[in-house]
Formats: structure tokens, sequence, C-alpha cells
């Protein structure tokens, strides 16, 4: 991922590359930031703020970063004086994809992240302590990654994982294996499994 870079929205829009006449519409993000005003460039970035999860507005703290790039075509048109297309070219390019969000919800996902990894510290220290819950342990793995396949609802989410950690911190004190933990947990919004096409980029 691209570095972070957070200020005040001030202004979004189409508007030519650069604000420079002659050059190709693109879509442009100025935010105030600590070091001055910055304006980002980048056609995806129309998509990532009409699309946020936060919805940022004009005024708000927000944070943008590039988060990867997709391939595209396209297509190179050169007109005669009247507008006729004399000549037409394609060729392949990468557009920069971008994240556009307000502020607390990159700070959410950094808590989210050291839970996260203090959450498998915590698994690889009791792992290391008692070799024969290892089984259990990427049981309690799986379910993890089948709560994030599968549960749509965050809350129900957070519900099943809590069960799974209590199990988890119980069976460690007690030095016993972790009780049968349903792997089917019922959902109310199951997330269908995307398929894979020819085109799906690889990262």
């Amino acid at each position: 991922m691209g570095q972070l870079v957070v200020g005040r929205l001030q202004a979004h829009g189409r508007a030519p590359y650069q604000f420079r006449a002659g050059e190709d519409v693109s879509y442009f993000v100025t935010l105030v930031t600590t070091g001055g005003v910055k304006t980002l460039w980048g056609k995806d970035l129309a998509r990532a703020i009409q699309a946020g999860a936060t919805q940022p507005q004009l005024g708000d703290l927000v944070g943008a970063r590039r988060t990867g790039r997709q391939a595209v075509t396209l297509i190179d048109r050169q007109r005669d004086a009247r507008g006729n297309v004399q000549i037409q070219r394609e060729h392949h390019a990468h557009r920069m994809q971008w994240e556009v969000e307000k502020l607390p919800f990159f700070a959410e996902r950094a808590r989210r992240a050291r839970l996260a990894r203090d959450a498998h510290a915590e698994t690889r220290e009791a792992v290391r302590q008692r070799p024969e819950l290892r089984s259990t342990f990427l049981s309690l793995r799986a379910a993890e990654q089948l709560a994030a396949q599968r549960i749509a609802d965050p809350q129900d989410r957070e519900k099943f994982l809590s069960m799974v950690r209590e199990a988890m911190r119980a069976s460690t004190e007690r030095g016993t294996p972790i009780p049968d933990i349903p792997l089917r947990p019922k959902v109310r919004n199951p997330i269908p499994p995307k398929k894979k096409t020819r085109d799906d980029p690889t990262r």
C-alpha cells in the first residue's frame, strides 16, 4: 500500500489532469494537510469517494492511500481538424486504485490489526508451552477464517470470535483440549463466495 495522506477534504471532482488545458480528464482530491495543500490525482479517486464506507464529505478529516493498481486498456485517438478519428491505437497501462475514508476508519483498522497480532502472539506462545494442544489451535484458526468468510454481520462475527477466544483461554488455563466449536455458525447475512475469473487480479 502507499503512504497514508491525512488532511481535511477541501475539494474533489473531475478536471483536466494537473488542471492543464488539453490534458485528459482525470479526478482530483484536494486535502489541507499539516504540510500544506496537497492535490491527489487518479481516475479511481471518483469511485473511492463515492463508494467509501464512511462517505467522506467536504470539510471532513480524511485519509487517502493508494491500495494497488489495475491493468487497463487505453485507446489513443488522433483526429483531424474536423474532429474525425484518423488513427486509433490501443495500449496497456495500469490504473492506480485508491481508498478515501474518514480518519476514524483507519484508526479502527489499526486497532483491529493490533488485536489480531496480539491474538496470534498469544496463540504461538500457548502452542509453544503446550504442544499437545496444537491441533486444537489449528481448528480454532480454521474457525476464525470461516467466520471472516461466512459471517457478514460484524456483531455476529465478533460474538463468534469472542467464543473462540474464551474457549482458548479456558483450555490453556486448565491444560485440557478445547471443546468442539461449531464450524458452521448461524449467520444472518452469509457472504457468497466470489467466483474467480481469468481476468481477476492476482493480488
